[in-house]
């Protein structure tokens, strides 16, 4: 059901929240926006200035790893200076008042932790961009560590101190493997709720766009808050078509 209107939106949507006991967020870049982050597959976005770097490419080639944290390091102002959004905000007031046990997100800004939400406790399916790992021994490494190696290398990506494998940033490829204690506790959250809550996510992208329709299949109530149609909104049980933040705005606990 489509919300008519703002006031009814919010209205029913805060009834859906009081009568939820277990209430499971999955959220996409839209929830970001305002923060400054870049939607990569819109108009404008990233994606359409330059092409992603697949994972293969990535593991062949020292220029494309040399390319990739180039792209990273030039997104470093968006990235290191967002904070979280009104979206993030009233996600993180549900879960400290015991509805929301984690956040599912396909998001890799770390900003649902920053908003106050414990590490275990955000499931990140495309992982995250604030630091990197070595793809053999997984030791971890800061950003600014890599820069300084960058630098002092003439702009060629440093191997792995510990183990000489490659380092990229904690995050997900095209085709690379998606990460499966990520995907197993996805799927269990979503079977979990009786409220799905289906956040600034064009829910083009999969499997982890499956979960919506997962949740709702076990039973659960969806609703789905993007400022653009999606191809569940026949499914959900209230579509809110606003901006992420005014739509989540009025719940922020103050």
């Amino acid at each position: 059901m489509i919300a008519p209107d703002p006031g009814t939106a919010t209205a029913r949507l805060d009834r859906m929240i009081h009568e939820a006991s277990v209430i499971v967020p999955f959220t996409g870049a839209g929830i970001s926006t305002e923060c400054g982050i870049p939607d990569f597959r819109s108009p404008g976005g990233l994606w359409t200035r330059h092409a992603p770097i697949p994972f293969d490419e990535f593991l062949a080639s020292q220029e494309a790893r040399n390319e990739s944290w180039r792209r990273r390091f030039a997104m470093n102002s968006q990235f290191g200076e967002a904070r979280p959004g009104r979206g993030h905000r009233a996600l993180a007031s549900l879960y400290r008042a015991g509805k929301v046990p984690a956040v599912i997100t396909q998001n890799i800004d770390n900003l649902h932790q920053a908003s106050g939400f414990a590490s275990e406790h955000v499931v990140e399916l495309h992982g995250n961009t604030t630091y990197a790992f070595c793809l053999d021994c997984e030791t971890r490494y800061e950003l600014s560590w890599v820069r300084e190696r960058m630098e002092a290398g003439n702009g060629c990506a440093p191997d792995c101190r510990a183990c000489g494998g490659y380092i990229k940033t904690a995050t997900i490829s095209f085709g690379q493997a998606m990460p499966e204690d990520a995907m197993r506790r996805a799927r269990e959250l979503t079977l979990s709720c009786n409220l799905f809550l289906a956040i600034g996510s064009s829910l083009v992208v999969w499997p982890a766009a499956g979960f919506p329709m997962l949740a709702k299949r076990n039973g659960a109530r969806l609703v789905i808050i993007n400022r653009e149609p999606t191809e569940f909104d026949a499914l959900a049980d209230l579509v809110v078509h606003q901006d992420i933040g005014t739509a989540l705005e009025p719940f922020i606990a103050h």
